[in-house]
């Protein structure tokens, strides 16, 4: 989950180009941030100095650190420890020498700890990530300190630390005697990248695109010493030398950047329309390819997690209606009892923006070790899902910097859709229907269409509960609409099938309880509006969103109908609904409390 970011090199302001790293990482975790440097006259001080501090990165300066040019830092989503000053990484050893930036859980941690202790050691906060550099001081004590040893000597005792940690973790570490940054992965992602005579290390590769495009992701078990002329790769467990993997990053700095946008969130809302008619009008070769090998497969699964897991669950309908294929659909956390039984050659098809979800890359493994054949969509190419996938598509959506999916959820649909159509051999009607999509999606990103959702929101300063109805691939839409809401606005919101409503939901409907109603014209309007009417007959106030007003409706947002693509621009009215609820409410729609982009923690 956390933000990291290294930098070692030519250049003697590296912890002001950390702390620039580490704002474009926030995202990852804001309950804290630091940063470490070495000191350019190391040799006198021989102390590696600290700043962080509990809560956002926000406008944050270094201008207190002294000038260095090894320096790395974090940001983090708390999970051992509370909040605060003395939990926020870096952690320092017992002689200040050696610092360590942590993204993961040391499922061991209190055993090791209970041993240091015995050893003399002194810990000073609450987490689990601080026993990492008290692990490798105390494996520096066996080795040679003189200056030829001082380089091998500190990564060998890295190599050691690592390998006594339980769980699925990154550790980045310094010290001030050997000029390097010694890192190893096994689950937490972590991309190292190549410069002039400078090299840098980050959770995430947009935070390279400054500086560099050249890349290595590492694998699992992977070890990099990162100096400023060189990078080396190791098994961390073996020590086997690795020849690096460079590819090059096909984003732009500029991509990344809010441009005149208050917030990315409200950016990538409105980056969807064109990217819906990019992705009709440049059709993938990868889509049909994929598509062909999923009409022959017996038997198809496809998971996600959180946004995913909706773009997933829409996928089964889109299947179902277009291409006449049954595929089962699951939620990641929730599949583990069923990988057990997915039949010989069958599919697995994995949805994620970061490819680093540990949900679904946990399913991922088994079904591997199963030989199970894994497809999966993308936004970030090189990202570990990638790379553990025997097929690949790339959803082409450019860095995704708001906490809340929402392009990149819009991405995925769109690609499965056409997915859906190639399967039927109908891949020039598929690419209509996007198009259709596309053009109703642009008609509810209008200065017009946003005004009518503000006064909307004016309306419902005092909402705490929301319910959201839709039959088929409306209540797809139901679900996602009330995820974005509840995850940046707080307000209670609960998506549930029209249909079920009288099974339980209709006894908590009050006077006033709002109730928003996706009533598209299909096969399912008209029972769809009897529900509303349910939802009405006590007291509901019901928004409605369709293309045709309807009297039962308190409020109404018009959608046009674009067939099976209306379930985009529907999804979009709930992506702005709740973007602007949270406006209203004095939030951040970018950084929601206790969340992170990039879920890699189990």
């Amino acid at each position: 989950m956390c933000g990291i970011f290294g930098y070692i090199g030519k250049q003697k302001t590296a912890p002001t180009i950390v702390l620039e790293g580490l704002k474009t990482l926030e995202y990852r975790g804001y309950d804290s941030w630091g940063v470490a440097v070495v000191p350019a006259q190391s040799g006198t001080t021989h102390t590696i100095v600290v700043k962080k501090k509990a809560g956002k990165i926000g406008n944050a300066s270094v201008f207190s650190l002294p000038q260095g040019s090894l320096a790395f830092g974090h940001t983090r989503w708390a999970t051992h420890g509370g909040v605060t000053d003395k939990n926020a990484h870096p952690h320092l050893d017992c002689t200040g020498t050696i610092a360590v930036i942590h993204n993961g859980i040391v499922e061991n941690y209190k055993k090791l700890k209970t041993r240091l202790i015995k050893k003399g050691h002194t810990f000073v906060s609450q987490t689990d990530t601080e026993i990492i550099a008290h692990l490798v001081e105390e494996y520096l004590k066996d080795k040679a300190r003189t200056p030829q040893d001082a380089e091998p000597a500190f990564s060998k005792a890295v190599q050691q630390a690592f390998n006594d940690l339980e769980g699925l973790n990154a550790i980045i570490l310094i010290n001030t005697t050997s000029h390097e940054i010694v890192a190893a992965r096994n689950g937490s992602p972590l991309v190292v990248g190549f410069g002039d005579h400078e090299n840098f290390l980050s959770s995430d590769p947009a935070a390279l695109l400054p500086h560099t495009k050249q890349v290595h992701f590492l694998e699992d078990d992977e070890m990099a010493i990162v100096r400023g002329d060189s990078i080396h790769i190791f098994n961390a467990r073996s020590g086997v030398r690795i020849r690096p993997r460079k590819q090059m990053l096909t984003w732009t700095a500029k991509e990344a950047e809010k441009g005149l946008y208050p917030y990315f969130m409200l950016k990538e809302i409105h980056e969807q329309v064109g990217l819906l008619s990019e992705i009709a009008s440049e059709l993938p070769e990868q889509t049909i390819l994929i598509a062909k090998e999923l009409s022959r497969a017996p038997r198809v699964y496809i998971i996600g997690a959180g946004t995913s897991a909706h773009a997933a669950r829409i996928a089964s309908y889109f299947f179902s209606l277009v291409s006449k294929k049954l595929i089962n659909f699951g939620v990641a956390s929730e599949f583990d009892h069923r990988v057990a039984v997915i039949p010989d050659k069958s599919v697995l098809v994995a949805l994620s923006q970061s490819g680093e979800t540990m949900d679904v890359l946990e399913i991922v493994k088994k079904a591997k070790l199963k030989h199970i054949s894994i497809f999966s969509l993308v936004n970030v190419v090189g990202s570990t899902l990638w790379r553990m996938s025997d097929m690949q598509l790339a959803i082409g959506a450019g860095p995704e910097k708001a906490v809340a999916s929402t392009k990149a959820f819009i991405a995925k649909v769109a690609h499965l859709l056409l997915m859906a159509y190639a399967m039927a051999n109908k891949i020039q009607e598929g690419q209509k229907a996007l198009l259709k999509a596309a053009k109703a999606a642009k008609e509810v990103t209008t200065k017009a269409y946003t005004q009518r959702i503000i006064e909307l929101v004016n309306k419902l300063k005092s909402v705490q509960h929301m319910y959201i109805i839709g039959h088929g691939l409306s209540y797809c839409a139901a679900l996602e609409s009330a995820l974005k809401i509840k995850e940046i606005s707080y307000i209670h919101a609960e998506g549930i099938p029209a249909g079920e409503l009288k099974h339980g939901t209709l006894a908590l409907v009050t006077k006033g309880t709002v109730c928003m109603v996706f009533a598209p014209h299909d096969e399912h309007y008209q029972s769809t509006m009897a529900n509303a009417m349910e939802m009405k007959a006590r007291g509901a106030y019901i928004i409605g969103v369709s293309d045709t007003r309807d009297d039962v409706f308190d409020e109404f947002l018009p959608v046009s109908n674009a067939g099976i693509g209306t379930i985009i621009p529907n999804i979009i009215v709930g992506q702005l609904l709740a973007y602007y609820l949270t406006i209203d409410r004095g939030y951040d729609p970018d950084m929601p409390r206790n969340l992170a982009k990039s879920v890699t923690v189990k």
